[in-house]
């Protein structure tokens, strides 16, 4: 239906109608039309018995002549014949394609339609000699208000109409001068004027129709036009996500092997004036890394991925704690950081590691784009809820870019001058996050003066809090010292630079090591005699080996080794069934402050 689509286009850019022609519609949709034409014109046909009974009734009040009599009980049967007809038309509604429906049952309707004018056309040649005036008056007066108030010409189907116009009053009129001799040339005149009308009301009665079909033809093919964009959208928005989960492994290892040889340079660097470029790098790549994880965060939460475990949270030792992990990062910045609490309980029920990311991510992008001055948290009752803010005295936002600060990559210029290593991915995980907490949030700022970012979570009374102390307990950004370890440490990971990073950066710690790339190798250093206080286990490995299972086994063959699952991967159903046994599981790219921790907890201090 190209021809409709240009119409379309032609509504569209003019905003007048198009001229439509019946042509212009679907089968379907002409047979719809068939349907309303006769649906109004069988109304008539079927009620035409009871009419022509009360005529042939009067007219044998006056005549013995049984003429009208005859054409009423025909009419009767006709009518019959026109119930069994309507019968056969719903059986092929049911059976038929729209394009044969219209082909078969047009023509049998309009001779149905001109049969019918037929009919109501003969009775005053039949009765012309015969009958008194006022009978003869009575039944045009009748044939009239059938032609008027029927509603047959107020339908589509214009050609139905006009079959039953030309045989049921055109016919008339032709034979008045003989049906009324005394008074034909003024109800001729008349008469034919009724029926001009009847004629251009019927036509623009069909117009109406083709009109309403098409618009809602068009408006059925721009929403199948819109169902199958959404649909695009959604299959490539679902492509992307699986994309990014699936080749979450591979995609973090690179990022995993940098940040480990950055530490391994860091530490064995002896020429002071090169110290301000690792620092600098060192600083790049945890910007690269907070991106990353934000991209991968966002394609989680956006799959699926993340399901909601809410439980009941303090929130002013939850704030305090999220707080603090930016209070050495702020004072780098030589930022203020405050946080402003009230002094009564405050209680929701939220998932703690949600609730912790939205508050990171908000602390983040401030301390990113506040360049003097500080940031402040704070925490009010509003109505039935709590209220968190978050406000700088950073750059601020435009007014016409608030509204899109939380979709997913967008950056206003200020923002890209003063921070280029961003992508606009840190507010749009607020959002996801903030949506399965079923909180509400949003933002106020002006240009130049800060802003404000806020999210509010619905208050709970009467529950327990968790202890959330160890879940948002601070934790250096920067090594306190470079002391080595003394230890001996099992890797396996099947990705050979990664593998390389690992023991640059544990030789740099002081670390004895050994690097197994499957679980065959792994085994072989324990069976040569090397007894590992520490195993990390990367869970996907090229050798189609479970990482988690072979991380079990040799945990077994080293009962008095500590270890920790590894892995870029965040829906594997091994790497949850660790977390669920207890186990420590790391993720790519690891957080090396993190690491140099959980190594002097297992460790021994050279």
């Amino acid at each position: 239906m190209d021809h409709v689509s240009n119409k379309a286009n032609i509504t569209a850019r003019t905003g007048a109608a198009p001229k439509l022609m019946l042509n212009d519609l679907s089968m379907a949709g002409r047979t719809r039309l068939l349907e309303i034409a006769y649906s109004r014109f069988r109304f008539g046909l079927f009620a035409m018995p009871l009419v022509a009974s009360m005529f042939a009734w009067y007219y044998q009040q006056d005549s013995s002549d049984q003429r009208v009599l005859i054409w009423a009980l025909s009419y009767c049967v006709i009518s019959a014949l026109a119930w069994l007809q309507y019968k056969v038309y719903k059986l092929d509604m049911q059976r038929l394609t729209p394009e044969n429906m219209f082909s078969t049952w047009l023509p049998r309707i309009e001779t149905t339609a001109f049969l019918h004018g037929l009919g109501l056309a003969l009775v005053l040649p039949l009765v012309a000699q015969t009958a008194s005036t006022e009978f003869k008056y009575l039944y045009l007066v009748t044939l009239t208000a059938i032609m008027a108030g029927s509603g047959i010409d107020q339908s589509p189907m214009v050609s139905v109409f006009h079959r039953f116009l030309i045989s049921g009053w055109h016919l008339t009129v032709l034979m008045m001068p003989w049906s009324f001799p005394d008074h034909w040339h003024y109800l001729m005149p008349l008469a034919a004027i009724f029926g001009a009308m009847k004629y251009w009301n019927s036509a623009g009665s069909d117009n109406f129709f083709i009109q309403l079909v098409w618009h809602e033809e068009e408006g059925n093919r721009l929403v199948k036009v819109y169902q199958a964009a959404n649909q695009e959208a959604v299959r490539a928005l679902n492509d992307k996500n699986l994309f990014l989960t699936t080749a979450s492994h591979d995609l973090r290892q690179p990022v995993h092997a940098m940040s480990m040889l950055v530490e391994s340079i860091r530490l064995r660097n002896r020429d002071k004036s090169i110290e301000p470029l690792i620092t600098d790098l060192k600083s790049s790549m945890n910007s690269m890394s907070h991106m990353f994880n934000s991209l991968l965060d966002l394609s989680k939460l956006e799959a699926g991925f993340t399901q909601p475990k809410a439980e009941a949270l303090d929130l002013k030792t939850y704030l305090r704690g999220v707080v603090d992990l930016f209070r050495e990062q702020a004072a780098l910045h030589e930022l203020r950081l405050q946080l402003w609490l009230p002094k009564c309980d405050a209680v929701v029920f939220a998932d703690p590691a949600l609730l912790k990311q939205v508050l990171a991510n908000l602390l983040h992008n401030a301390l990113r784009y506040t360049q003097s001055g500080g940031i402040l948290v704070g925490l009010r009752r509003r109505d039935t809820g709590w209220k968190i803010e978050v406000w700088d005295t950073g750059v601020g936002i435009a007014t016409q870019d608030q509204h899109q600060v939380f979709g997913p990559y967008f950056r206003s210029e200020l923002a890209w001058r003063l921070d280029s290593a961003g992508h606009g991915l840190g507010l749009a995980v607020v959002a996801r996050c903030a949506n399965l907490l079923k909180a509400t949030y949003g933002v106020s700022s002006r240009l130049g003066q800060g802003s404000c970012f806020w999210f509010q979570l619905a208050a709970k009374t009467g529950l327990e809090p968790v202890n959330t102390t160890a879940a948002c307990a601070p934790v250096n950004t920067e090594f306190q010292n470079d002391q080595p370890l003394r230890g001996n440490c099992l890797v396996l990971d099947d990705d050979v630079r990664v593998i390389a990073a690992w023991a640059a950066m544990l030789k740099g710690w002081g670390i004895e090591g050994r690097y197994a790339v499957n679980a065959k190798q792994a085994f072989a250093y324990i069976d040569a005699g090397f007894i590992p206080h520490v195993i990390f286990c990367d869970q996907r490995l090229s050798s189609g080996e479970s990482g988690f299972d072979v991380f079990l086994a040799l945990l077994q063959r080293c009962p008095n080794a500590s270890g920790a699952m590894v892995s870029g991967e965040f829906n594997s159903p091994e790497l949850l069934e660790a977390k669920d046994a207890g186990y420590l599981v790391l993720r790519k790219p690891v957080d090396l402050i993190e690491l140099r921790a959980i190594l002097e907890t297992w460790l021994v201090k050279g």
